[in-house]
Parts: structure tokens; C-alpha cells; sequence
């Protein structure tokens, strides 16, 4: 397993910025890579919501299914996917920082689910690492 991890200080209350990553139909707007998304179990975001994403990773164009493993609000989403033989575990926690903004760190583990796709993992974690730190930029300019 290969993990990536940034954190980046945001002048927005956690309360904010979480209402917005939790909000799936907003990937796009932020996560680096992400083209699609969208909400595909009924009701408002919790553990057990599933959707669906596309994504352009290395060159390719990817859909996957995700689900979200952990929700705690104002603190911590996780959303996990298996896709072309890879397993992600995509994680956002946010601690409050005076007066009114928050730390996020938005980190990613990534193994190969496969054989095939073991040899793989260092690229993915390497593209990754550079997608988080893009991702957090947009997160800041996408919540204004």
C-alpha cells in the first residue's frame, strides 16, 4: 500500500468546508481529475451513500463506484472505491484554527487489488500527490 497526504489552512469554518466536500455533486469542482459525480443511493450523505465518478488519471479515463466509509460532520469524510484493480481510500479531516478557519488534510491510500496492477502503485501514490495538493488549491478558490 502506498499512501499521499497534504494539508493546506483554509479561511473557512469547518462547518463550511465540510458542507462542501460532502456534497458529492461538488467534486468536480475542486478534486483534481474528477469530470463527474453524482449521488446514486437516496438521502443526504452518511456511511453506506454510494456514487458514482468518472475521473482522467494518467492519461485514461476512469469510472468508479464509491462509497463513503466514515462521516463525521464538521470533522472527517472517507470515501473508498476499487477500480481497474486498484483500492482507494480517499480521506478529508478538517480541525478548527482560529478565528474562523480550519486545517484540512486530504490524504489518499492506494493498493493494487491485483497482481497485475502491483507494480503500478508507487505511479498512482506519485500522480496522486500532486492531484491532492491541486485538489486543496481549487477546494479554496471553489468555496470563495
Amino acid at each position: 500500500m502506498k499512501t499521499a497526504e497534504r494539508s493546506a489552512t483554509l479561511g473557512h469554518p469547518p462547518a463550511t468546508v465540510f458542507a462542501f466536500v460532502a456534497d458529492i455533486g461538488n467534486l468536480p469542482r475542486w478534486q483534481a481529475g474528477v469530470t463527474r459525480a453524482e449521488q446514486t443511493s437516496p438521502g443526504p450523505v452518511a456511511v453506506g451513500t454510494t456514487a458514482v465518478v468518472e475521473r482522467r488519471l494518467m492519461g485514461q479515463e476512469i469510472q468508479a463506484d464509491l462509497r463513503v466509509t466514515r462521516f463525521e460532520p464538521h470533522r472527517a469524510i472517507v470515501l473508498e472505491t476499487d477500480a481497474s484493480g486498484v483500492h482507494v481510500e480517499a480521506s478529508i479531516r478538517l480541525e478548527p484554527m482560529e478565528p474562523d478557519g480550519c486545517r484540512v488534510t486530504f490524504g489518499m491510500a492506494i493498493e493494487a487489488i491485483n497482481v497485475f496492477m502491483r507494480p503500478l502503485e508507487a505511479m498512482i501514490a506519485q500522480a496522486a500527490e500532486g492531484d491532492i495538493g491541486a485538489s486543496l488549491e481549487a477546494l479554496e478558490r471553489a468555496i470563495g
